[in-house]
């Protein structure tokens, strides 16, 4: 049996081990609506708020402006939604570009070869009826990190709200939102080996939300938060030298090799690489083949023909869009694996360009 190796960690993690030990107890004895009056329900109640000051203190942020969600759609969704005119950039993920395009106007700055946003160019789009900044702290298909607090700084002085789509940065990277200077900020506890189906925004101002909470989500979410808080350090530095062994490997032993997003600061598990004279989706399916699990980019946007939208507004044409692809490490993942997926995209990279008569 061909053995399984997982490297698309920015779609999903798996749930950890000490998460769902620590989310049993909300499933199966305390199982009362933590709304309820009574003892079932004010002892979920008293998980959930445990739960929330454990994800304020991971976060820096007070228990009341933890509100919990469905995951990072929903947080999104609430932080843009509604706010008449916004200002986002080029390559937010969808959840907040649909949202901002629902809203009475959306401005989109453009950012640079790396993905990088110019701060002075969000200035430059401020007009007296936006009401609302949003740039994600990092991108899902590149892992640019953005400059976050200095555009923070920019909409403080304008007087306009501020939110960050952390989804691809808590557990990658310290997150401190008083010292970022954001006023929304939106997490999932499936991108750091949380459970799926819960997520948190950030809100100042103490936003609330319907519907019956989600005590063993939020328990999970705060189990996994622990984790990153004890081991994060440690495991990022990890993650990010497996990433460079990759990306040397890659560019050492396969000629007319790219690695979009070369340049800027990144979060340590993240690499996308273009090969040229390669379409993305036969490269996927030989990967697979062969037991690897990597991705063209954005999972939420799977189904889509159109190649990579982030890609595009880095300056990529659509044919190299079309020849990139995402590798996202994660816990699982070791020298030995890292070395063996070098070997197995030698190869079919190799095999792929002499199936192609207009590489040259």
């Amino acid at each position: 049996m061909t053995p399984r190796f997982y490297f698309d960690h920015n779609a999903t993690t798996p749930i950890a081990p000490e998460v769902l030990d620590a989310m049993m107890p909300a499933m199966t004895e305390v199982y009362g609506n933590a709304s309820s009056l009574h003892s079932f329900g004010q002892e979920a109640r008293g998980l959930l708020d445990k739960a929330r000051r454990d994800v304020a203190a991971w976060l820096g942020a007070n228990p009341k402006e933890i509100v919990f969600t469905s995951g990072g759609t929903e947080s999104d969704q609430m932080a843009v939604l509604g706010r008449g005119h916004v200002i986002t950039t080029t390559v937010e993920h969808p959840a907040v570009l649909n949202a901002a395009r629902q809203n009475d106007e959306v401005t989109l700055v453009e950012v640079d070869s790396r993905g990088l946003v110019d701060p002075d160019d969000v200035r430059k789009a401020l007009r007296p009826d936006v009401s609302l900044i949003s740039v994600m702290h990092a991108n899902n298909e590149l892992g640019t990190i953005q400059p976050i607090e200095e555009i923070a700084k920019i909409a403080r002085e304008a007087g306009v709200e501020f939110h960050s789509d952390g989804v691809q940065a808590a557990g990658k990277m310290a997150v401190d939102v008083k010292a970022l200077g954001v006023d929304l900020y939106s997490i999932a506890a499936h991108k750091f080996y949380g459970p799926k189906g819960v997520g948190v925004l950030f809100a100042k101002d103490r936003r609330r939300r319907a519907g019956t909470d989600n005590v063993a989500g939020a328990v999970g979410l705060a189990a996994a938060a622990r984790l990153a808080m004890e081991h994060g350090d440690e495991e990022n530095a990890g993650l990010c030298a497996l990433r460079d062994r990759l990306e040397g490997s890659v560019l050492d032993r396969i000629p007319g090799t790219h690695v979009n997003g070369a340049g800027a600061r990144r979060v340590p598990n993240t690499s996308n690489l273009r090969f040229d004279g390669i379409d993305t989706e036969p490269l996927l399916i030989a990967l697979d083949l062969r037991g690897f699990a990597v991705s063209s980019g954005s999972a939420c946007s799977s189904g889509s023909q159109e190649p990579s939208h982030v890609l595009q507004a880095i300056g990529l044409t659509k044919e190299q869009a079309r020849s990139s692809l995402r590798v996202s490490l994660g816990r699982s993942n070791d020298v030995e694996q890292v070395d063996a997926l070098v070997d197995a995209m030698v190869e079919c990279v190799a095999h792929l360009r002499r199936l192609a008569p207009a590489y040259a």
